[in-house]
């Protein structure tokens, strides 16, 4: 009897047939399917944000499919099948878990976590990759993710701010530095100083133990909280922010923020 894994990728394979299949999957290639790749990564850690077991089962399957999608391209292209997939990441689990499956000894997660850069590095010498400490962070993620994960990097290799103090007049000072490219109206320079702030707020959370990924998402959904308790407010009255003063919008954001606040400190 064939397994579920086997039938999604018949499944699959028959919406890519170019004369019975389905026409969009099958103009589909690589490359227009990797955004919906990212985009279901991301669905599976809302419905982790959420405690919604039953969406994530869904958005794992969503996952998988995306998975599956990607090597019945490649088999057709004859560069390798899902069999080929599985089998390296099996050999890459055992390769970089030698405490698990041979004699080596790790003291703990940390440990772990620098034994596992330290294999991924020898990996792309030997392939011929860069050695820089910086190499392999993937250009595809998200910046501000980026900018965490080559903080990282840097600091294993010693180059460190020296504590969350120094970080800090660090970020006071890039927000000068947009403020004197703003007063003189170069708001390109502007942007790019910006920039910097980002990366140092970044640096900022990472050295106080945070993931500034998470912490921008978590920011996010208070915005929209915050957001829709102030359009319920308006709503009666059937007034749009347009036709507030900024005196009044920055007075419902304020009872906008302790609703939400509220309502958050009793659920919890």
């Amino acid at each position: 009897m064939e397994s579920d894994l086997e039938r999604l990728i018949e499944i699959m394979a028959k919406l890519r047939d170019p004369e019975s299949g389905c026409p969009w999957d099958v103009e589909q290639d690589f490359r227009s399917i990797a955004p919906y790749t990212i985009e279901e990564a991301y669905e599976v850690a809302e419905a982790i944000d959420g405690g919604d077991f039953d969406a994530l089962r869904d958005e794992l399957g969503d996952l998988l499919l995306q998975v599956v999608f990607h090597a019945q391209m490649a088999r057709e292209e004859r560069r390798f099948g899902i069999d080929d997939v599985i089998a390296s990441i099996c050999d890459k689990l055992v390769r970089r878990h030698p405490h698990v499956f041979g004699d080596a000894l790790v003291e703990d997660a940390d440990a772990q976590t620098r034994a596992w850069e330290d294999h991924k590095a020898r990996e792309r010498r030997a392939a011929g990759g860069a050695e820089g400490a910086l190499a392999g962070v993937a250009l595809g993620l998200p910046a501000l993710m980026r900018a965490a994960k080559l903080q990282r990097r840097a600091a294993r290799a010693g180059f460190a701010w020296e504590g969350a103090g120094q970080i800090f007049a660090k970020l006071r000072e890039e927000v000068g530095e947009v403020q004197v490219e703003l007063e003189r109206e170069a708001r390109e320079r502007a942007i790019d100083e910006l920039g910097d702030v980002l990366f140092v707020a970044a640096g900022l959370v990472r050295e106080l133990g945070g993931d500034p990924e998470e912490a921008l998402r978590v920011t996010n959904g208070r915005f929209v909280r915050r957001f829709e308790a102030m359009e319920a407010e308006l709503a009666p009255a059937k007034r749009g922010f347009d036709e507030l003063s900024s005196d009044e919008q920055w007075a419902l954001w304020r009872r906008a923020k302790e609703t939400v606040s509220r309502d958050e400190s009793t659920a919890g």
